[in-house]
């Protein structure tokens, strides 16, 4: 069997997180076939890929949202839309229910330039329809750059020749929901979707704080992400997600009940066993650690500023972040400066790292997330024995507190950008050595009973193997050979 892995601005050009949990899953199955269906934001990410492929893993694939300037340059005439790709072209604008393979066929046999479409005259019909009928109360030049920014990059996408294989495993909806729709159109191929954290919602999170969208042009762009997100609930043969929690989210947000499969994340918990400890020159320090990205989305700001109010209570505690600082290299600027600006010494970034060469050395973690799914990087601490200061999204309540399971608290739950419980937590682990120790305990205990990555191959093999068998596709253990 040959499964594609769809991903969103992820594997293999970003380490951790997402990425992290597609490099372990084509890793934990050598007998499939894996060829990867990467979006990324424009050429310049290019094979950067930031992971030594797996064997198994035969091609990568790219798709740009932002390729508009790489086109030839040759000039179509304009395409003529018939009655029904006029019909369910503007159903799709308008936001109501849409024939998605018509558009798939559209954009497959007739559209020959996305730039050309956006300038020609049946989608400045449409748009004109849509204004009057919801937004004549705006200037309609502004109104119509704005659909032709929004409708860009999902053109680029559904201009794409899909690669040919048998299942299409995307592990977000949005724009991989949308390749994985028009495979499954084109190749008569099965649809599986794991969210690791609700695309949709995480996506309305990011467009109500920017800047570059205001208005009523912030709910265009939610609509947009909840259209296509839809489109992916209905067409998948299966929906996987973390947790309840998600999985209720997911029915609010149109994907029928029947679908969806809780699947928790699993970790190699045997890698971080026997790790190296802190030397007698480093017990001198209380060590928070925090593994991410250095992103807005990880709230590093508010770490550091709650670390400094901290340090002010437990002089020896030493804040260690992490992970790479390239993803958004401004943001990351923001964060060194701010170091300074509190003229704080004991702060480290360190980098793109091997967890398992500083989790054992941290005394406890932290994660100050203002969205989440199921954190890797908790399963890992708790598998090195260390409890977390974790910001109250996502899974992150159940895995500190427990579902009802007998182990005890693993760690404390902060509010988002509450800079003072933050480092109330903080001050709290740093001076109590015997809470501190339990913590990790009750962490180790609950990922060795429920998220550990044997338990998460085992679920995926079933799911793997239900695919093979609806295609008629020999399973085999053997690794795969090419």
């Amino acid at each position: 069997m040959k499964v594609c892995i769809v991903a969103e601005g992820c594997y293999p050009y970003m380490v951790g997180g997402v990425s992290g949990w597609i490099n372990s899953m084509i890793q934990s199955f050598p007998n499939i076939e894996f060829i990867v269906l990467a979006i990324v934001a424009n050429r310049s990410m290019r094979g950067k890929f930031k992971y030594e492929l797996p064997d198994n893993l035969t091609e990568v694939y790219e798709v740009y949202l932002e390729d508009y300037e790489w086109e030839t340059g040759v000039r179509y005439r304009d395409v003529h839309l018939n009655q029904e790709e006029y019909r369910q072209m503007r159903n799709m604008i308008l936001n109501q229910d849409t024939d998605w393979n018509v558009i798939f066929d559209l954009f497959h046999d007739k559209i020959r330039s996305v730039n050309d479409f956006l300038m020609g005259k049946d989608f400045f019909h449409i748009v004109r329809e849509c204004y009057e009928m919801k937004y004549a109360n705006i200037i309609f030049s502004d109104f119509l750059w704005t659909m032709r920014s929004i409708y860009l990059p999902l053109m680029l996408v559904l201009k794409m020749d899909v690669p040919e294989a048998d299942l299409y495993h995307c592990v977000a909806t949005g724009y991989a929901g949308v390749l994985g729709s028009m495979a499954k159109h084109f190749h008569g191929s099965s649809l599986l979707i794991s969210e690791h954290g609700i695309y949709t919602r995480e996506r309305e999170e990011e467009i109500i704080k920017a800047e570059w969208v205001r208005g009523i042009y912030k709910n265009m762009w939610i609509e947009q992400f909840k259209k296509m997100s839809l489109l992916a609930y209905r067409q998948a043969d299966m929906v996987t997600s973390l947790y309840e929690h998600a999985k209720k989210l997911q029915i609010e947000l149109g994907c029928p009940p029947e679908k969806i499969q809780v699947t928790p994340n699993g970790i190699n918990t045997e890698r971080l066993a026997d790790i190296p400890q802190k030397t007698e020159d480093e017990q001198q320090w209380v060590n928070a650690g925090a593994v991410l990205r250095v992103t807005p989305i990880k709230d590093v700001k508010t770490m550091i500023q709650a670390f400094a109010f901290a340090k002010k209570q437990v002089p020896q505690l030493k804040l260690w972040i992490m992970g790479p600082t390239d993803e958004d290299q401004t943001y990351a600027d923001e964060c060194f400066e701010l170091v300074k600006t509190l003229e704080l010494d004991d702060v480290v970034f360190t980098g793109r790292i091997d967890v398992k060469d500083y989790l054992g050395k941290m005394d406890f973690t932290l994660l100050t997330s203002i969205s989440e799914g199921q954190p890797l990087t908790i399963l890992e601490s708790f598998a090195a024995h260390r409890p977390v200061i974790a910001t109250d999204v996502g899974n992150c309540r159940e895995l500190i507190y427990g579902n009802q399971d007998e182990f005890g608290e693993a760690g404390i739950l902060t509010h988002i950008m509450n800079l003072e419980e933050i480092a109330g937590a903080m001050v709290e682990l740093a001076m109590n050595d015997a809470v501190r120790m339990a913590m990790g305990e009750a962490g180790y205990r609950r990922v060795m009973a429920f998220y550990r990555i044997e338990q998460m191959k085992d679920v995926y093999k079933k799911i793997y193997r239900k695919f093979s068998d609806q295609h008629q596709k020999a399973w085999t253990e053997e690794p795969f050979r090419i």
